[in-house]
């Protein structure tokens, strides 16, 4: 197969990044691979449960970068690999690593993915997704209280000390590297163009 175009969609916490990386995979064709940087944080395993919940997740230097390159690699050549999971809840690795086979597309979402030359080099077409403060607020509590066992004052905290912090100093200045930016909400529209455009990669 040819080597497989690699597209990232890159956009603070919260601001619809992976709604439109599934869409994206969903109505090209054939079906996009879909990857997160999300399963890429550090295993926390070796902490004990108290301090894994003071790590700072929204700092960069949370992510094994080149565990996220080599997987992309090894998808560029062609091969089948295995790639982490991560669960939020436990702050750990999931212990069952997900079977990756290569497609034509692979669509990779996450906070930080135009920051790092070496990674950023290796997508072919890079979109930003830009989302004000309020709104990201709203979705991250609708989130992490619902999927990750949060509570809203600890959702809240979060967002005030480190969320908002870190996505001003590390986030948005990634827009400037995208090839595409793009204002949330993003809808189908905004998704059929995207798409052309991968196609015509």
């Amino acid at each position: 197969m040819k080597r497989p175009k690699l597209v990232a969609v890159a956009g603070g916490s919260a601001s619809g990044k992976t709604w439109l990386a599934d869409r994206l995979a969903e109505v090209l064709n054939p079906p996009a691979l879909r990857l997160a940087l999300d399963d890429f944080y550090r295993d926390l395993s070796h902490l004990a449960p108290a301090r894994r919940g003071r790590v700072n997740f929204d700092h960069p230097r949370a992510i094994d970068w080149s565990l996220l390159e080599e997987v992309l690699d090894e998808l560029t050549r062609g091969r089948t690999v295995a790639a982490p999971g991560y669960d939020f809840a436990t702050h750990c690795r999931r212990p069952d690593p997900r079977r990756l086979v290569p497609r034509s597309v692979v669509v990779v979402e996450g906070l930080w993915l135009l920051r790092r030359p070496t990674l950023r080099a290796r997508f072919d077409l890079k979109v930003f997704l830009r989302c004000d403060a309020a709104l990201r607020l709203e979705r991250r509590l609708a989130r992490d209280v619902r999927e990750r066992g949060r509570s809203e004052e600890s959702v809240r905290h979060q967002f005030e000390t480190q969320v908002e912090p870190m996505h001003a100093r590390f986030v948005e200045s990634q827009a400037h590297r995208a090839d595409v930016v793009l204002d949330a909400p993003v809808g189908e529209r905004e998704v059929a163009r995207l798409a052309a455009r991968i196609t015509a990669l």
